[in-house]
């Protein structure tokens, strides 16, 4: 069991995390460690506001472009490179938006084996008859479970079923607590929602001007579309549909806003749900001295 706390900068997307991530490193000779799903990916670098060399200022980086864009993205198999690296840390300096990532790195998150044949079952019974039959057996199996998953949520309520199936337990046992593994200390950056709109339409503005159409079209070359997780990622999936011709370049870009603003949404909500986040204004002017504060409180208490 670590002694020291795990530091976590946690929030939504355009919310200045990666930047507090390498104060807050700097100022305690810490090291990064990415919990964000989509850079984990090599290649998507733009899209994903990966740091450069230059920004990350000498603080080293871990678990950045560790997978192909072909590889569907596991939380299991994340869960497995951050554990030991966490405990090999002096200062491990989480960040990211990936709630589900954060926790599994800190928590006590189970994650179930799966069954090829009982998930293609399911799939298919989804594909022809659509979630709703679905959603009414997870009801009626686990309602602890049906109630934190969206009736619309087809994959994640098929995935729920083929683990009450392939367990014989209810799905909700596995589900996310806020039972830590390690001591923790979580930073939340909170931003105004009407400020945080403007700045994701900046950013997107600002991706587009430095190559992310060019950065998707090389990276279909490499395999991108056959990539069940990073195809469908943040602008990269705007970006392929128009190159595909399905829509205008103005029009990707304006869809990869709206889907950013919904997606930052989702992401404050998660992470609004854990009592343990520290919310401090991102803007600031001392936000990284307040940050430091925040650490030093609890990480003694």
């Amino acid at each position: 069991m670590r002694q020291q706390p795990v530091i976590a900068v946690v929030g939504p997307t355009a919310a200045g995390k990666s930047d507090l991530a390498v104060d807050i490193a700097l100022r305690l000779e810490g090291e990064c460690v990415n919990a964000d799903s989509m850079q984990l990916y090599r290649g998507m670098d733009v899209g994903t506001a990966k740091l450069t060399l230059d920004e990350r200022r000498g603080v080293p980086h871990h678990l950045l472009d560790i997978w192909d864009v072909t590889v569907t993205a596991s939380v299991a198999e994340y869960q497995k490179l951050a554990r030991p690296l966490i405990e090999s840390l002096a200062v491990p300096v989480l960040v990211g938006g990936s709630g589900l990532y954060v926790r599994a790195a800190i928590d006590d998150l189970e994650f179930p084996g799966t069954d090829p044949e009982i998930r293609a079952r399911l799939e298919a019974e989804l594909a022809e008859r659509g979630p709703a039959p679905l959603y009414e057996r997870l009801r009626e199996a686990d309602p602890v479970a049906a109630e934190a998953i969206l009736p619309s949520n087809g994959r994640r309520i098929v995935r729920a079923l083929e683990v009450i199936e392939h367990s014989g337990r209810p799905f909700s046992a596995t589900m996310p607590s806020f039972e830590a593994v390690y001591p923790s200390v979580q930073i939340g950056l909170d931003v105004p929602r009407p400020e945080l709109d403007a700045r994701i339409e900046t950013r997107v503005g600002r991706m587009w001007a430095a190559g992310l159409v060019e950065e998707v079209r090389g990276l279909l070359e490499r395999g991108l579309a056959r990539g069940r997780t990073a195809s469908r990622a943040l602008g990269y999936a705007q970006v392929v549909r128009f190159l595909e011709g399905e829509w205008s370049e103005e029009q990707a870009l304006a869809e990869t806003v709206r889907a950013t603003r919904r997606f930052a949404r989702r992401q404050e909500s998660w992470f609004r749900r854990d009592p343990r986040v520290n919310w401090l204004p991102y803007d600031a002017p001392d936000l990284l001295e307040r940050a430091l504060e925040t650490i030093k409180a609890e990480g003694s208490a």
